[in-house]
Protein backbone atom coordinates (compact mmCIF):
# COMPACT_ATOMS: atom_id res chain seq x y z
CA UNK A 1 0.00 0.00 0.00
CA UNK A 2 1.26 3.50 -0.93
CA UNK A 3 3.21 5.38 2.06
CA UNK A 4 1.62 9.26 3.37
CA UNK A 5 5.08 11.02 3.97
CA UNK A 6 4.66 14.54 5.52
CA UNK A 7 7.70 17.07 5.24
CA UNK A 8 7.56 19.20 7.90
CA UNK A 9 9.38 22.68 7.03
CA UNK A 10 9.87 25.41 9.37
CA UNK A 11 10.89 29.00 7.35
CA UNK A 12 14.13 30.57 6.23
CA UNK A 13 16.23 32.94 8.62
CA UNK A 14 13.84 35.89 8.84
CA UNK A 15 13.85 39.54 9.58
CA UNK A 16 12.84 39.26 13.67
CA UNK A 17 12.84 41.84 16.24
CA UNK A 18 15.17 41.28 19.11
CA UNK A 19 14.03 40.43 22.42
CA UNK A 20 10.66 39.34 20.75
CA UNK A 21 8.66 36.31 20.74
CA UNK A 22 8.73 35.20 16.81
CA UNK A 23 4.71 34.72 16.86
CA UNK A 24 3.08 36.94 14.53
CA UNK A 25 6.01 38.80 13.31
CA UNK A 26 5.27 40.23 9.99
CA UNK A 27 9.07 40.65 8.57
CA UNK A 28 10.28 38.83 5.87
CA UNK A 29 12.99 36.32 4.70
CA UNK A 30 16.66 37.19 5.07
CA UNK A 31 19.25 37.29 2.03
CA UNK A 32 20.43 33.82 4.32
CA UNK A 33 16.93 32.73 4.74
CA UNK A 34 16.25 32.61 1.02
CA UNK A 35 19.06 30.71 0.22
CA UNK A 36 17.89 28.40 2.98
CA UNK A 37 14.59 27.46 1.76
CA UNK A 38 16.44 26.98 -1.93
CA UNK A 39 19.10 24.82 -1.21
CA UNK A 40 17.00 22.77 0.78
CA UNK A 41 14.52 22.74 -1.60
CA UNK A 42 17.03 20.96 -4.10
CA UNK A 43 17.77 18.37 -1.27
CA UNK A 44 14.29 17.50 -1.03
CA UNK A 45 13.41 16.87 -4.28
CA UNK A 46 16.40 15.26 -4.67
CA UNK A 47 15.31 12.62 -1.58
CA UNK A 48 11.69 12.53 -3.27
CA UNK A 49 13.68 11.03 -6.06
CA UNK A 50 15.87 8.73 -4.12
CA UNK A 51 13.05 7.08 -2.54
CA UNK A 52 10.20 7.39 -5.31
CA UNK A 53 8.10 9.77 -3.78
CA UNK A 54 5.61 11.42 -5.68
CA UNK A 55 5.51 15.15 -4.48
CA UNK A 56 2.55 16.61 -3.97
CA UNK A 57 1.15 19.44 -6.53
CA UNK A 58 0.05 21.87 -3.31
CA UNK A 59 2.36 23.18 -1.00
CA UNK A 60 0.49 23.88 2.71
CA UNK A 61 1.95 27.28 4.39
CA UNK A 62 1.39 29.27 7.37
CA UNK A 63 -0.14 33.05 6.03
CA UNK A 64 2.88 34.85 8.04
CA UNK A 65 5.12 36.08 5.65
CA UNK A 66 8.25 34.25 6.37
CA UNK A 67 6.75 30.80 5.61
CA UNK A 68 4.56 32.02 2.30
CA UNK A 69 8.56 32.98 1.39
CA UNK A 70 9.98 29.56 1.87
CA UNK A 71 7.31 28.09 0.16
CA UNK A 72 7.99 29.97 -2.91
CA UNK A 73 11.54 29.25 -2.60
CA UNK A 74 10.36 25.38 -2.37
CA UNK A 75 7.72 25.69 -5.30
CA UNK A 76 11.08 26.90 -7.76
CA UNK A 77 12.72 24.61 -6.81
CA UNK A 78 10.00 21.59 -7.67
CA UNK A 79 9.02 22.98 -10.68
CA UNK A 80 12.35 23.84 -12.34
CA UNK A 81 13.77 20.54 -11.43
CA UNK A 82 10.53 18.23 -12.04
CA UNK A 83 8.96 20.63 -14.58
CA UNK A 84 5.78 20.03 -12.47
CA UNK A 85 3.54 22.65 -11.72
CA UNK A 86 2.54 23.31 -7.52
CA UNK A 87 0.69 26.05 -5.86
CA UNK A 88 0.86 26.83 -2.59
CA UNK A 89 -2.08 27.68 -0.37
CA UNK A 90 -1.31 29.57 2.88
CA UNK A 91 -3.28 28.93 5.84
CA UNK A 92 -3.96 30.58 9.62
CA UNK A 93 -4.14 26.72 11.37
CA UNK A 94 -0.34 26.62 10.50
CA UNK A 95 0.84 29.82 11.93
CA UNK A 96 3.02 29.74 15.26
CA UNK A 97 1.63 30.29 18.93
CA UNK A 98 -0.57 33.57 18.82
CA UNK A 99 0.58 36.11 21.85
CA UNK A 100 -2.61 38.24 20.78
CA UNK A 101 -2.49 41.73 21.89
CA UNK A 102 1.11 41.85 22.75
CA UNK A 103 1.61 40.45 19.19
CA UNK A 104 5.49 42.14 17.94
CA UNK A 105 5.97 43.74 21.57
CA UNK A 106 9.22 42.93 23.40
CA UNK A 107 9.69 40.44 26.26
CA UNK A 108 9.99 43.50 28.40
CA UNK A 109 7.04 45.66 26.89
CA UNK A 110 4.92 42.45 27.78
CA UNK A 111 6.00 41.64 31.44
CA UNK A 112 5.37 45.49 31.90
CA UNK A 113 1.95 45.62 30.65
CA UNK A 114 0.72 42.48 32.44
CA UNK A 115 2.47 43.98 35.56
CA UNK A 116 0.39 47.11 35.19
CA UNK A 117 -2.97 45.13 34.87
CA UNK A 118 -4.54 44.39 38.60
CA UNK A 119 -6.20 41.86 37.16
CA UNK A 120 -3.54 39.51 36.12
CA UNK A 121 -1.08 37.87 38.49
CA UNK A 122 2.74 38.86 37.39
CA UNK A 123 3.50 36.57 34.81
CA UNK A 124 6.00 33.13 35.76
CA UNK A 125 9.52 33.08 34.21
CA UNK A 126 8.98 30.35 32.11
CA UNK A 127 6.42 31.24 30.34
CA UNK A 128 7.08 31.66 26.66
CA UNK A 129 8.85 27.66 27.04
CA UNK A 130 5.63 26.75 28.95
CA UNK A 131 3.84 24.24 26.36
CA UNK A 132 -0.21 24.95 28.59
CA UNK A 133 1.08 28.36 29.45
CA UNK A 134 -1.67 31.08 28.12
CA UNK A 135 -0.94 34.56 28.36
CA UNK A 136 -3.91 36.35 29.97
CA UNK A 137 -4.37 39.07 27.21
CA UNK A 138 -7.44 38.74 23.91
CA UNK A 139 -6.16 36.79 21.01
CA UNK A 140 -3.32 34.66 22.54
CA UNK A 141 -2.85 30.38 23.05
CA UNK A 142 -0.89 28.51 24.54
CA UNK A 143 1.83 26.55 22.42
CA UNK A 144 0.24 23.22 22.63
CA UNK A 145 -3.17 25.38 21.46
CA UNK A 146 -0.97 25.94 18.67
CA UNK A 147 -0.19 22.05 18.02
CA UNK A 148 -3.21 21.03 18.69
CA UNK A 149 -4.29 23.39 15.41
CA UNK A 150 -1.19 22.32 13.23
CA UNK A 151 -1.73 18.53 13.98
CA UNK A 152 -5.17 18.54 12.89
CA UNK A 153 -4.33 20.13 9.96
CA UNK A 154 -1.83 17.90 8.97
CA UNK A 155 -4.13 14.53 9.79
CA UNK A 156 -7.14 16.41 7.72
CA UNK A 157 -4.71 17.31 4.63
CA UNK A 158 -3.39 14.17 4.40
CA UNK A 159 -6.77 12.56 4.28
CA UNK A 160 -7.14 14.73 1.26
CA UNK A 161 -4.33 13.11 -0.81
CA UNK A 162 -6.62 11.62 -3.85
CA UNK A 163 -3.35 10.09 -5.47
CA UNK A 164 -2.45 6.74 -4.00
CA UNK A 165 -0.95 5.26 -7.07
CA UNK A 166 2.91 5.79 -5.26
CA UNK A 167 3.96 6.92 -2.22
CA UNK A 168 3.13 10.24 -1.66
CA UNK A 169 5.27 13.18 -0.16
CA UNK A 170 3.29 16.39 1.31
CA UNK A 171 4.94 19.85 2.30
CA UNK A 172 3.52 21.62 5.14
CA UNK A 173 6.02 25.14 5.80
CA UNK A 174 5.38 26.96 9.17
CA UNK A 175 6.74 27.59 12.51
CA UNK A 176 9.09 25.54 14.81
CA UNK A 177 7.48 25.81 18.26
CA UNK A 178 3.96 24.82 16.64
CA UNK A 179 5.37 22.23 14.45
CA UNK A 180 7.07 20.52 17.52
CA UNK A 181 4.20 20.58 19.67
CA UNK A 182 1.86 18.59 16.63
CA UNK A 183 4.97 16.28 16.18
CA UNK A 184 4.35 15.75 20.06
CA UNK A 185 0.58 15.38 19.62
CA UNK A 186 0.71 12.60 16.74
CA UNK A 187 3.13 10.54 18.34
CA UNK A 188 6.35 11.96 16.66
CA UNK A 189 8.40 13.52 19.72
CA UNK A 190 7.77 12.75 23.60
CA UNK A 191 6.81 15.81 25.69
CA UNK A 192 10.23 15.67 26.90
CA UNK A 193 11.79 15.86 23.79
CA UNK A 194 9.86 19.31 22.90
CA UNK A 195 11.76 21.04 24.95
CA UNK A 196 15.10 19.25 23.58
CA UNK A 197 14.96 19.98 20.14
CA UNK A 198 14.06 22.63 17.79
CA UNK A 199 14.07 22.56 14.09
CA UNK A 200 16.74 23.48 11.48
CA UNK A 201 15.72 26.74 9.45
CA UNK A 202 14.26 25.43 6.09
CA UNK A 203 15.42 21.67 6.06
CA UNK A 204 12.32 19.59 6.37
CA UNK A 205 11.63 16.38 8.83
CA UNK A 206 10.11 13.85 7.52
CA UNK A 207 7.15 11.94 9.10
CA UNK A 208 5.15 8.57 8.16
CA UNK A 209 1.23 8.16 8.69
CA UNK A 210 0.89 4.84 9.66
CA UNK A 211 -1.58 2.53 11.68
CA UNK A 212 -4.01 3.49 13.70
CA UNK A 213 -3.71 7.52 12.62
CA UNK A 214 -0.34 7.79 14.61
CA UNK A 215 2.83 8.89 12.80
CA UNK A 216 6.47 8.12 12.62
CA UNK A 217 9.80 10.55 12.67
CA UNK A 218 11.23 8.57 9.39
CA UNK A 219 14.47 11.27 8.23
CA UNK A 220 15.77 14.47 8.29
CA UNK A 221 17.34 15.61 11.74
CA UNK A 222 16.24 17.70 14.70
CA UNK A 223 17.95 20.23 16.09
CA UNK A 224 19.62 19.71 19.64
CA UNK A 225 18.74 23.30 21.58
CA UNK A 226 20.67 25.17 23.16
CA UNK A 227 19.45 25.53 26.90
CA UNK A 228 20.15 29.34 27.09
CA UNK A 229 17.81 29.42 23.64
CA UNK A 230 14.11 30.85 24.02
CA UNK A 231 11.35 28.96 22.78
CA UNK A 232 10.09 31.39 21.09
CA UNK A 233 9.72 29.98 17.05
Amino acid sequence: MPRIIAALVRHGDYHQRENTPSAHQPYPLTEKGQQQASEAANELVAVAAKNDWNINSNIDSSTLLRAWQTAQCYQRSIQHNLNKHVDVTSFDSLCERSVGSAANLSLTEINSLIGDDPRVATLPENWKSDSYFRLPLVGAESLMAAGERVAEHIRSSATQIDDYSKDQLKIFVGHGAAFRHAAYLLGVLSFEDIAKYSMHHARPVYIELVASGQWRHIGGDWKRRDKTTLLLD
